[in-house]
């Protein structure tokens, strides 16, 4: 059994002096330009609890306050934004063909920095420039920023990658990203990340258990369970693109035969006309996506390529039994372009009591933002603690 948070001296008074601020900061992040009277409501909280929480938050640099829009009815009240000197996260995005950083206040809300392809997918060079970005937000904000998130095409495991078979690494060390050894370095895996952008703040914003499921090269994904994706017993959790529904003949870049990630994307759909395997299976999709509607060959690599994904989806809602399930990257131009084919094999895959009422299968809402959206989470997840907020309070005192 876990053993409990200590609750007495120190810790209790740590513990009662942030409960209320960390709730008006998770509803600042939850709708960015909420007001502190819908926060107030939602939370239970008087008019004069509701002052006091947000002027303390103010004199800490948490947030900020401008007068809200007059309305006819009620109190004049305030808009609650991060404070233009608060702390600040490094989202990094590492995808198969390039990069991108930003930075997010604690709304949340992101701003790309820096992009740029891959000129090299050497993880030295890779390595190399996406430190350099870093480490210019570093130097430009200094103590502000409180922790960096990488989201990378790759498997995690304790924190580290240890292999990718979309850039053709092995393991990576990836530490050149956080220049200051006292600002936590994060790192998770681009489709869990992306799940659970979408399940917080996405498509599936309502439901307590959501399926997530990505096709860029290969199929990749996460279940989320009430705003917190399940990452296994050491991290490497949600590797469904290397469950065996695929050929035993096939042979997978990660060394296992028969992946399910060789079965759903570009390399699929090239197989599938007999050609050789393409060197960027994701654009190779899109064109024959482009081409399907006057190709019948096109559009039979398609529905092919569809049949998998739905066959493969059916098994995972008969194991997991998820609320919803959102779709991201290709998988919705999958299912859009073979919609027959791909509702035939789901319907077939499910378990007999599932085919009445299975569950809503969704387009992603966030795109191709939906992993850095899911980094930025999770590193602000790290910041809005009663730690994360203690440690800020001890570089900004409150006046006396």
């Amino acid at each position: 059994m876990a053993t409990p948070p200590d609750r007495t001296g120190p810790a209790r008074a740590t513990h009662l002096r942030w409960r209320g601020a960390l709730a008006v900061l998770r509803e600042m992040r939850r709708e960015p330009g909420v007001t502190r009277a819908a926060v107030a409501r939602r939370l239970g909280l008087s008019t004069g609890s509701a002052t006091e929480i947000t002027s303390r938050l103010r004199d800490l640099a948490l947030l900020a306050e401008t007068p809200a829009a007059a309305t006819s009815r009620g109190r004049p009240t305030s808009v609650l934004t991060p404070h233009p000197d608060g702390p600040l996260v490094i989202a990094v995005d590492l995808r198969q063909e390039d990069w991108r950083c930003a930075i997010a206040p604690l709304d949340g809300q992101p701003r790309i920095t820096d992009t740029a392809p891959h000129h090299s997918r050497a993880p030295e060079h890779v390595i190399a420039a996406v430190a350099r970005a870093v480490r210019r937000l570093h130097h430009h904000y200094g103590h502000r920023i409180r922790a960096t998130c990488v989201a990378i095409a790759a498997t995690v495991q304790h924190g580290t990658v240890v292999q990718s078979s979309v850039l053709g690494w092995d393991a990576v060390d990836l530490t050149a990203l956080a220049p200051d050894p006292r600002t936590p370095l994060l790192i998770g895996n681009d489709a869990t990340l992306a799940g659970l952008a979408e399940a917080r703040h996405g498509a599936a914003a309502a439901a307590a258990t959501v399926l997530h499921l990505t096709v860029e090269v290969g199929i990749g994904g996460t279940l989320v369970i009430d705003g917190r994706p399940l990452h296994g017993a050491t991290g490497a959790g949600g590797e469904f693109g290397h469950l065996p529904f695929g050929d035993p003949a096939l042979r997978c870049p990660c060394g296992a035969h028969g992946c399910w990630d060789l079965t759903v994307d570009g390399r699929a759909i090239a197989r599938h006309l007999g050609q050789p395997p393409p060197p960027d299976p994701r654009t190779y999709a899109e064109q024959i996506l482009t081409r399907a509607p006057a190709d019948p060959a096109a559009r039979a690599a398609i529905a092919r390529t569809a049949t998998a994904l739905a066959h493969g989806l059916a098994g995972l809602i008969n194991a997991l039994d998820p609320a919803v399930v959102t779709l991201g990257g290709l998988a919705p131009s999958l299912r859009a372009a073979a919609e027959p084919e791909f509702t035939t094999a789901l319907t077939h895959g499910l378990m007999r009591f599932r085919r009445p009422h299975p569950p809503p299968v969704l387009a992603a809402a966030l795109g191709r933002d939906a992993a850095l959206r899911g980094a930025v989470a999770t590193a602000l997840d790290h910041v809005l603690t009663e730690e994360g907020l203690t440690a800020w309070a001890a570089q900004r005192p409150s006046p006396a």
